[in-house]
């Protein structure tokens, strides 16, 4: 048995890294438009304590990295530590979440370096509303960055659409089309109450079902697949002649804890066994002590709960633990 198997039987071979809190979007479910506190750079780990940790969780176990932030791009020399990660032993699979804003110019570097795969948010294909959503940048250079992943090799493509109630629900039948027309793999994620679980969220949340309703409403023929490669919790569904494919992530109509794999390494240096909840132990202080940096992660694991409780929340019901006052952005997405 693996030693990072926690007491529900649950195997972590997954580290999501976050390098920054910082973006250069402000999108409505994740920072607020102004005001935002970020972490002085002084406090955020250095790359070389970043591969340090994982080194420890990689005699352990982990063996896929995905590097998230805020957006991780604008940390300067990302390739760099891309290098650095793949070289440490047992590491297999190294892939990055981004807006795509600054992709294009980056896309080869990265590839170069050892990065697998990408998934680049795309919340909407409305120029207008791309900047009511982001709050700033433009749609074009997201549209750029995809193709540039495309030239540069990464497969597969994954674009993440964040579903907001009475935002961009109407696109969905565009983001399907695209999952027919090109080897994109569209996938649809409900809104999370990461950090402010308040009535911007339950107005604006949407279960996912709604996207089965509308496919099955356009007469597509769809139907369920194996996991499209990659260490997500999406339900993923191909429609019949179609060059790619579309999934479901679906935390709170529909948690996916059972089968959780992962765990989360802050930019400020704390691991977190769960997105929602508040636990999580920091690593500064084990930094250059191989052996206390391996009990953090069993200690991760052994705090980590079965499952968290944003259904709950979504019915104001109580809970059980108490739930992060971080926003996604200060977590990694």
């Amino acid at each position: 048995m693996s030693a990072l198997t926690d007491r529900f039987g649950r195997v972590h071979d997954y580290l999501r890294i976050s390098v920054t809190d910082r973006c250069n979007l402000r999108c409505l479910y994740c920072m607020p438009e102004e005001g935002v506190q970020f972490e002085p750079s002084e406090n955020l780990l250095g790359y070389g304590q970043i591969a340090e940790v994982v080194r420890a969780g990689a005699r352990l176990g982990i063996s896929k990295l995905r590097i998230t932030g805020g957006e991780p791009l604008v940390r300067p020399g990302l390739p760099g530590l891309v290098r650095e990660l793949a070289s440490i032993p047992g590491i297999k699979d190294i892939s990055l979440t981004t807006n795509g804003v600054l992709l294009a110019d980056q896309a080869e570097a990265l590839r170069a370096a050892g990065l697998k795969r990408v998934n680049i948010s795309l919340d909407t294909l409305d120029a207008a509303r791309f900047r009511f959503i982001a709050r700033r940048g433009e749609l074009r250079r997201v549209l750029e960055g995809i193709e540039a992943a495309a030239e540069a090799g990464f497969a597969p493509i994954k674009l993440n659409c964040v579903l907001l109630k009475g935002v961009n629900e109407d696109e969905i039948a565009a983001f399907l089309d695209m999952a027919v027309k090109r080897p994109l793999h569209v996938r649809f994620i409900e809104y999370m109450p990461i950090g402010h679980a308040d009535d911007n969220w339950r107005n604006h949340y949407l279960p996912l079902s709604r996207v089965l309703e509308i496919a099955g409403e356009l007469g597509l023929a769809f139907e369920r697949i194996g996991d499209v490669l990659g260490n997500g919790p999406s339900d993923d569904y191909r429609i019949r002649g179609g060059a790619g494919t579309f999934g479901l992530i679906h935390p709170v109509s529909d948690q996916f804890c059972t089968r959780c794999n992962r765990l989360r390494l802050t930019a400020d240096g704390n691991l977190q066994p769960c997105l929602y909840w508040v636990d999580e132990l920091n690593v500064k202080a084990a930094l250059g002590h191989p052996e206390e940096l391996e009990k953090l992660f069993l200690k991760a694991l052994a705090i980590k709960p079965r499952n968290h409780e944003m259904a709950a929340k979504l019915a104001d019901e109580a809970q059980s633990h108490e739930p992060t006052a971080r926003r996604m952005s200060q977590i990694g997405g």
